[in-house]
């Protein structure tokens, strides 16, 4: 972490933790770090914190910002070590060094689902429960508890994954479709309707 150590009389060694980007230092409250020096001005200066490296620049502050005590007039570089003013009050650049942890996250994994003698398959959040579904996409097997069910108006109702969303088909042979009376007529011969066809 970017690390400034405030010198001048009356701050206790204060410390400044810069953080990733642009910072902000000046009397004003509306700083990222709020200087409260009568020769500090409202918005004193900017540190950008890029790639490793310091870079400061003033923001038209009416006693200036130094660096090694020469008034800079464009961006400077700040190193470790380096000691800088705004106005009168003095700054030591402890470390220039920036460290970006990134927290580990735990993802929960469901058990693997349990094969049954029988070879049907039990669901991994319902143990007792025998897995009906089977997810397309992440190959997840559910039980009819697990799946979501999205009914379509004049539709057919959609039976969908709760962690992809993708569409899930049933485990094992699917049911046989029911006939409907139309498709029963048609394969039915009526024999009465070729016997007067004979006699005509």
């Amino acid at each position: 972490m970017a690390k400034l150590v405030i010198r001048s009389e009356g701050f206790g060694e204060q410390v400044i933790r810069l953080k990733l980007g642009v910072n902000h230092l000046g009397r004003g409250p509306d700083n990222d770090f709020r200087i409260e020096h009568p020769t500090v001005s409202s918005r004193h200066c900017e540190i950008q914190v890029k790639d490793g490296s310091l870079l400061l620049r003033d923001c038209d502050s009416t006693n200036g910002t130094f660096v090694e005590r020469k008034r800079i007039e464009e961006d400077t570089p700040l190193l470790t070590g380096h000691t800088f003013h705004l106005g009168e009050v003095e700054f030591f650049v402890e470390t220039t060094e920036f460290t970006l942890s990134i927290p580990n996250i735990e993802v929960p994994t469901t058990a693997p689902p349990l094969i049954q003698e029988d070879g049907s398959i039990l669901c991994p959040r319902h143990t007792n429960t025998r897995a009906t579904y089977q997810c397309t996409h992440c190959r997840e097997v559910l039980c009819n508890s697990c799946v979501h069910r999205l009914r379509r108006r004049k539709g057919k109702v959609l039976i969908l994954c709760p962690l992809c969303s993708f569409p899930c088909t049933p485990l094992g042979p699917e049911k046989p479709k029911r006939r409907s009376l139309l498709d029963f007529l048609q394969t039915v011969k009526i024999p009465f309707l070729r016997k007067r066809r004979t006699e005509e």
